[in-house]
């Protein structure tokens, strides 16, 4: 896959769910985390068992008036508004970060009108912000990550594969006993 993303989140403050979003970012191969007026720190994703923080740049912004990009990285908010594009009719950019609201709360107004392309996912009602950002990073490794148009009939085909995943076994945490 070219270009690289990151994935961010503006206002959070539970640390299970700062945690599910940073592990699923994680999972997915984001290239950094942040967060925009955070209730809490970064250190305090509690269900982050991947150690993400020892992997990925984390960056915290205390407003929104201090968030900087990458230069040519596109902002995209995942908010639930009258505008915003339906998921499964984006083109993700090659270069990007996606910004989630907190558990509460939507997207700010300075947040929403930083972003260059604000995206829904088309469900009846709002979900947990780590099963969006799960929904969203799947999409765009559907999208961007090599992966062939689907068979016309059921099941799976052998047409259009990518190169066989080979990133090793997944890490786990020792137990204390």
């Amino acid at each position: 896959m070219r270009g690289y993303f990151g994935v961010g989140i503006e206002g959070v403050s539970k640390p299970m769910n700062l945690g599910n979003l940073v592990r699923i970012a994680h999972a997915f191969d984001a290239s950094f985390f942040f967060s925009i007026a955070p209730r809490l720190n970064l250190s305090k994703a509690n269900s982050d068992t991947s150690n993400a923080e020892g992997v990925l740049p984390f960056y915290s912004f205390e407003k929104p008036d201090d968030f900087r990009l990458p230069l040519g990285c596109r902002l995209v908010g995942v908010e639930i508004t009258d505008d915003a594009v339906e998921l499964p009719r984006f083109r993700h950019p090659t270069r990007a970060a996606y910004v989630f609201g907190a558990e509460r709360y939507s997207l700010s107004p300075q947040v929403l009108a930083a972003c260059e392309f604000v995206v829904k996912i088309p469900t009846r009602f709002s979900i947990n912000v780590g099963m969006a950002g799960a929904i969203v990073l799947y999409d765009r490794l559907i999208n961007l990550g090599g992966y062939g148009g689907r068979p016309i009939t059921p099941g799976g085909g052998d047409a259009d594969l990518p190169p066989v995943h080979n990133w090793g076994a997944p890490k786990a945490k020792p137990r204390d006993y």
